[in-house]
């Protein structure tokens, strides 16, 4: 049974073993200088240039709008399925919720394709709607599910002798779940944004297919950009095996790697905090 349970690190070790092998080869020829330029550009007719600051910036804008677009959504939504809803609504609700956490990500994609990237052009007058903010809005709408789904099971959890102390003591239901019941779960909520941002940084499909993949230096969410998993879906079919161009993308994947499990990790930890 240990051996069992000691599977998953021992796979996670490997994966991390295999990217660093990989990625190797870049740092002895190139040096980590320029692997954070501000320039990603591997074809070349004068100089090849790998900085991964733009992809870095591009994964960044999208997946902070893409939390701050989907907490509300899903914390709010938690505490309706948790605590206002009657039965027949959870029944009703929670597949939906399910469901839409299992809709692919290519399908998704099609719908920013075709019904959000217009709408984000029209709304703020860009001259095209291939821009952060859409993959942003897509990915909060991936996001959501995670977040609500964690969150109503902490909020669930909460002892019932503090709801019925708030109410004793004359506060109103609403001031009973805002004040009393969210913050006593705020370690699973906290816990489930964090996974939330997880599935958010790491979704390829549908940001490659309506943020414009244009790999510029910029934190605007008006603007097109590209983000880490983008590039490595949409290069690494086509780069040389063993190249300066293959051991960069293993190099991207690496940070992105250690990027989603150093927040899975945060999660953890603060799921475990009473």
């Amino acid at each position: 049974m240990t051996g069992a349970a000691s599977t998953a690190v021992l796979i996670v070790i490997l994966i991390f073993f295999f990217l660093g092998r990989e990625a190797l080869p870049f740092f002895k020829e190139r040096g980590i200088s320029d692997l954070i330029g501000t320039r990603w550009m591997p074809v070349s007719f004068q100089k090849e240039l790998y900085g991964v600051i733009p992809l870095i910036t591009g994964s960044l804008v999208v997946t902070v709008l893409a939390t701050i677009i989907a907490i509300p959504f899903g914390v709010c939504g938690a505490v309706y399925v948790a605590e206002i809803a009657r039965r027949g609504e959870k029944e009703f609700l929670k597949p939906f919720i399910e469901l839409l956490a299992g809709i692919p990500s290519v399908v998704l994609g099609f719908f920013g394709l075709m019904v959000v990237a217009p709408l984000v052009k029209e709304i703020f007058g860009l001259g095209s709607g291939m821009t952060a903010l859409t993959g942003a809005l897509l990915l909060a709408l991936m996001a959501i599910p995670t977040i609500m789904s964690i969150s109503e099971d902490a909020i669930t959890s909460v002892p019932e002798s503090y709801k019925e102390a708030s109410l004793a003591l004359g506060a109103s239901r609403l001031e009973t779940i805002w004040k009393v019941t969210v913050p006593a779960a705020r370690s699973g909520i906290v816990a489930a944004v964090m996974l939330g941002m997880g599935r958010v940084i790491g979704e390829t499909m549908a940001v490659m297919m309506v943020t414009g993949n244009a790999a510029i230096l910029t934190l605007s969410p008006f603007e097109s950009v590209r983000t880490m998993t983008a590039t490595i879906a949409a290069e690494m079919g086509e780069v040389a095996f063993g190249s300066v161009h293959y051991a960069a993308l293993f190099c991207i994947g690496l940070i992105l790697l250690a990027a989603t499990f150093g927040l899975n990790v945060v999660a953890q930890r603060v799921l475990r905090r009473k």
